[in-house]
């Protein structure tokens, strides 16, 4: 089984940052894409950023500019700094990560989700 877990939310003045952290674990070969969704209620789920596995970036227009994602490969771990946050940036944010479970007999890959960490952007 793997695990992803996530830590950094928190409430944060409109302006302000946060860094969030997701950290995978258990047994696994290798971790091909991570991502960050965030969910509010009555909007869409929207993958707010992405990053390959050689560390590539990608990221939703709403963010552009603001959020910078990166990973640690060592540690397993990728993170999502948040810079100039705004009230529509408030939403629980989930960690996604597609996973190399094993490699033989043949690879095997998987998504995991994390449970997610609240962010509050007050005005």
């Amino acid at each position: 089984q793997v695990q992803l877990v996530e830590s950094g939310g928190g409430l944060v003045q409109a302006g302000g940052s946060l860094r969030l952290s997701c950290a995978a674990s258990g047994r696994l070969f290798s971790i091909n894409a991570m991502g960050w969704y965030r969910q509010t209620p009555g909007k869409e789920r929207e993958l707010a950023a992405r990053i390959t596995s050689d560390g590539n970036p990608s990221y939703a227009d709403s963010v552009k500019g603001r959020f910078t994602i990166s990973r640690d490969n060592a540690k397993n771990t990728t993170y999502l700094q948040m810079n100039s946050l705004k009230p529509e940036d408030t939403a629980i944010y989930q960690c996604n990560a597609n996973v190399d479970i094993d490699s033989r007999p043949v690879r095997r890959n998987r998504n995991y989700w994390g449970q997610g960490t609240q962010v509050t952007v007050s005005s």
